[in-house]
C-alpha cells in the first residue's frame, strides 16, 4: 500500500519546521508525531497506540500531539520501514511486532520470537520491565539503524488459523503458510513440513480468499479484528510465540526532541505498556467467545512437547546467535 504523495510532502515540511528550531523552542512549540499501525483501532495493538497517543499528548499539555492511523492506510510495516530506513520519512512512530527487527540485523531482538521462548505472559512482563529489554531497544541504534525502540508490550500469544482444520503439528504438510519473514518463524513452517508464501499483511484476507494461502498465524484478537475468521475458520491455540510489539520512532524525530520531550514519550510508553498488560487477557477471552459465537472452531492445545520437539533444530539454531543472552531472557520465568 502506498502513502498519498501530497501527504506525504505535508507531513515531512511540518516537520522539518519542527528541525530548525531549537530544543528551547520546540518545547514552546506544538509538534505533531505521525504514527503508523496496520491493525484496527479495535485490536489489542490499537488500543494500546490509542492510550499512548492520549498520554503523551496529556503530559505534554497539547503541545504534543500523535496522528495516529490505523488499519494500514499509511502501508504494510515493510513499506513504512523501508521509507525510515531511507531517511526522511513522513511517518515518525510505527508500532511493530519486535520480531520485524530481526531482518535489519537486530539479533537479540529476534530472539525473543523464537518459538516457545515465553512461557506465560508473566514470564514476558518480568523481561520487559528489565534492563535486559532496555538493551532490546537501543539495538537498533547500535546497529546504526535510523530507529530505536520506544517499549514493548504483547497483543497475547500467536496462533496458526486455517481454511481447513488442522488437529496438530502432523497437519501442516504440504500446506501454504504466511508467516513472518524472520529465520525463525520460516524456520518453524519449514520444520512443520509446510511451504511458506510471502503475502503482505495487509493483502492476506483476499489472499486466503484466492486459495494463495492455507494458513498464517496472528493473535486470536488481530484474528477477530481482520475478520480473517471469515475466510479461515480454523484456529488451534498452539502459542508458539508471543506477539511481542516494539513501538519504534526515528532517530531524525528522537533527536529532535529536548530532554524534557524524550522523557514525556518514555512515561507515556510505560504507560501503555500498562495499560496493554491490564487488557491483554480480558480482551482476549471476549475475543474467543465472539469468534464461537460467530463460527469460527477454536482448538486448545494441551501438550505443546509435540511442536517444541517439531521445533527443537529451529529453537537451537535461532537462539544460537547469542545463546547467553537467549538464556537471560529465559531466566525470567523465575
Amino acid at each position: 500500500m502506498k502513502i498519498n504523495g501530497l501527504a506525504c510532502a505535508l507531513l515531512s515540511l511540518s516537520f522539518l519546521a519542527l528541525f530548525s528550531c531549537s530544543k528551547k523552542d520546540v518545547e514552546d512549540k506544538e509538534i505533531t508525531l505521525v504514527m503508523a499501525e496496520v491493525n484496527p483501532l479495535e485490536t489489542i495493538a490499537g488500543q494500546m497506540d490509542q492510550a499512548f497517543k492520549q498520554k503523551v499528548e496529556e503530559l505534554s499539555g497539547g503541545k504534543i500531539k500523535i496522528d495516529l492511523h490505523c488499519s494500514g492506510v499509511l502501508g504494510d510495516v515493510d513499506s513504512i520501514m523501508t521509507m525510515i530506513m531511507n531517511g526522511g520519512s513522513s511517518i515518525h512512530i510505527l508500532r511493530m511486532s519486535a520480531q520485524n527487527m530481526a531482518p535489519y540485523g537486530c539479533n537479540k531482538t529476534g530472539l525473543l520470537s523464537v518459538p516457545f521462548t515465553f512461557s506465560n505472559k508473566e514470564h514476558f512482563w518480568n523481561f520487559a520491565r528489565s534492563e535486559t529489554a532496555q538493551t532490546l531497544l537501543n539495538e537498533p541504534v547500535d546497529k546504526g539503524l535510523k530507529v530505536k525502540g520506544l517499549f514493548f508490550a504483547e497483543e497475547g500469544f500467536r496462533h496458526f488459523f486455517s481454511t481447513t482444520k488442522i488437529k496438530g503439528c502432523d497437519d501442516f504438510a504440504g500446506l501454504s503458510v504466511r508467516g513472518t519473514n524472520d529465520d525463525a518463524m520460516q524456520g518453524m513452517i519449514a520444520a512443520l513440513g509446510a511451504k511458506s508464501v510471502p503475502v503482505n499483511f495487509v493483502d492476506l484476507y483476499s489472499a486466503f480468499k484466492t486459495g494463495t494461502v492455507d494458513v498464517a498465524e496472528q493473535p486470536i484478537a488481530n484474528y477477530l479484528a481482520n475478520h480473517f475468521h471469515e475466510v479461515a475458520p480454523y484456529m488451534i491455540m498452539d502459542g508458539h510465540t508471543l506477539g511481542v510489539m516494539e513501538p519504534v520512532i526515528t532517530l531524525e524525530a528522537w533527536n529532535s526532541l529536548s530532554e524534557k520531550q524524550k522523557q514525556i514519550l518514555i512515561e507515556a510508553g510505560k504507560y501503555a505498556a500498562d495499560y496493554c498488560r491490564n487488557l491483554s487477557q480480558s480482551e482476549e477471552d471476549r475475543v474467543r467467545a465472539q469468534l464461537e459465537r460467530e463460527g469460527a472452531t477454536i482448538t486448545d492445545v494441551t501438550d505443546v512437547k509435540p511442536w517444541q520437539d517439531a521445533c527443537a533444530d529451529v529453537i537451537k539454531k535461532a537462539s544460537a546467535s547469542d545463546p547467553d543472552f537467549y538464556k537471560n531472557i529465559l531466566d525470567f520465568s523465575k
